[in-house]
């Protein structure tokens, strides 16, 4: 805003465009050190959210007994671990080359433009399974929770996400097939494509079978659910066809790919980002979201969705490019961008209903008072309404991976464990260091894009003595006492 210039070169800036020669503005820069110091973010909340996981689950919880939502995240967080640094490594090499002269993507003195392409999308495609990973987790607890049936092939769900994290390094170039990798490139990679559709087709049998036979409700979030399943096949066969490198020269710049693209991300993502929002909603906010509204909103955005992309299907095959923004009425495509732009009207009336809902719900909504409105089967149902900030006040036991449910089931045949006495319970201090941290990256990364060298020197000491304080910060919380326990459980309603 300030210096009128946004990032050119487009959301992969590809080099020579993203050079300082063709892209010779601040904006490129914000793009490098915008997406460095966010990278740099989501590297350390990996590493935070995978020892979490791994040392700071129920004591009684086993691997093989963790919600699938949260393997999710845990093999998640795997790939992040790897694949953030390459992205790091790509981003600085490149801001040395705006910055301070040097040749890594140049077109000249040795510098390989296509070195940019291969390290970004090292990055970018396990990137693609950094934000559908957990979207399966999510749909499995949602579809699990709503069929009132255990998850069918608990492990075989496990064992396909390690899969797929495995294969996500492997199938980067198919983002270049049209680039000249060669024949004996591009097949291995057509390959390795092909072979990740293996283990996500094992999930969809997965939560087909978790319907078979179910007591199925159909709330929203169950709604959403169910429409992932066939929007997001489409998504995935539509993907085998691209993954055929000779076929891929055909599809690859025409609207065939941006409609595969938004069949996997918005049916995969963001189905997944609302059905979620319905499911947890209740436990966040201590109220449910109207599902009436809830509905509407639902079918409209869908509706949309299908009638907005689906064309672009036919488009792509009938020969419209990619990244053009008017085109001739003799072209033969006016009556189906038509259709994509109406479909585009109706997800946003679609999501002016969520967000209205939204609003309703905090208004009229009653609230909640049992902490398991859905009748749930994983620990964090468990918790009282509202959730205290210690969350349990005695560790749970699991007993499998539907924790929860068993213990339900337990308690209704009179085997409930006996209640035990409280116990205080550890809790992290609250602590300004990392506050104060993210104002100095953004004092450096705000001097870096400007080329000030002297506010990204301040910046950067300001960094390192956050890092430092943090690093000797030996406060190792505080107790919430028994009293405190025992006055908060009173006031809530298991």
């Amino acid at each position: 805003m300030l210096s009128e210039e946004s990032p050119s070169a487009g959301w992969t800036s590809y080099v020579p465009l993203a050079g300082l020669e063709l892209s010779p503005g601040v904006g490129q820069n914000y793009y490098l050190l915008g997406l460095q110091i966010a990278g740099i973010g989501t590297l350390l909340t990996g590493i935070n959210f995978l020892v979490t996981i791994l040392k700071m689950r129920v004591p009684s919880m086993k691997l093989m007994q963790m919600p699938m939502f949260t393997w999710s995240s845990l093999i998640t967080m795997v790939i992040i671990i790897f694949a953030f640094p390459v992205l790091t490594v790509a981003l600085a090499l490149m801001t040395f080359d705006r910055l301070f002269g040097s040749h890594f993507f140049t077109m000249m003195d040795g510098g390989m433009p296509m070195l940019w392409a291969n390290l970004f999308w090292i990055w970018g495609h396990p990137e693609v399974y950094i934000v559908i990973l957990p979207a399966f987790g999510m749909f499995s607890e949602i579809i699990s929770t709503f069929a009132r049936k255990t998850l069918f092939g608990y492990k075989a769900m496990v064992y396909s996400m390690v899969v797929i994290a495995g294969l996500s390094f492997l199938v980067w170039v198919h983002h270049f097939f049209t680039m000249g990798a060669g024949g004996a490139v591009n097949s291995f990679f057509s390959i390795t494509t092909m072979l990740i559709a293996v283990p996500t087709g094992v999930k969809i049998f997965n939560w087909l079978f978790t319907l078979y036979k179910g007591r199925i409700r159909f709330t929203t979030a169950m709604l959403w659910s169910l429409a992932f399943i066939p929007n997001f096949v489409i998504g995935g066969v539509t993907g085998v066809m691209l993954a055929m490198a000779a076929a891929d020269y055909q599809y690859h710049n025409t609207y065939f790919l941006v409609a595969h693209f938004h069949y996997v991300l918005i049916s995969g993502t963001v189905y997944a980002c609302f059905a979620g929002l319905y499911f947890w909603y209740p436990k966040m906010f201590n109220h449910r979201l109207n599902e009436r509204l809830g509905k509407w909103s639902f079918w409209i955005f869908v509706a949309g969705f299908n009638l907005c992309f689906f064309p672009m299907y036919f488009l792509g095959l009938a020969g419209m490019p990619r990244r053009i923004y008017t085109y001739g009425i003799g072209d033969g495509w006016m009556s189906l961008n038509v259709l994509a732009t109406f479909g585009g009207v109706l997800m946003g009336i679609g999501f002016l209903i969520l967000v209205y809902n939204i609003y309703y719900s905090f208004r009229y909504s009653p609230r909640e008072t049992t902490g398991d409105p859905w009748d749930a089967r994983t620990l964090e149902w468990s918790t009282p309404a509202p959730v205290p900030h210690y969350n349990f006040a005695h560790l749970p036991e699991a007993k499998g991976h539907d924790a929860f449910w068993i213990m339900k089931e337990e308690k209704k045949q009179g085997k409930a464990p006996a209640k035990k006495p409280y116990k205080p319970i550890h809790m992290p201090s609250y602590s300004g260091v990392p506050i104060i941290m993210s104002v100095f990256f953004f004092i450096a990364g705000f001097g870096m894009v400007f080329s000030w060298h002297w506010m990204s020197i301040l910046g950067l000491i300001g960094v390192l003595a956050t890092m430092v304080i943090r690093s000797f910060d030996y406060d190792k919380g505080f107790y919430v006492s028994v009293e405190e326990i025992e006055e908060t459980e009173k006031k809530t309603t298991l």
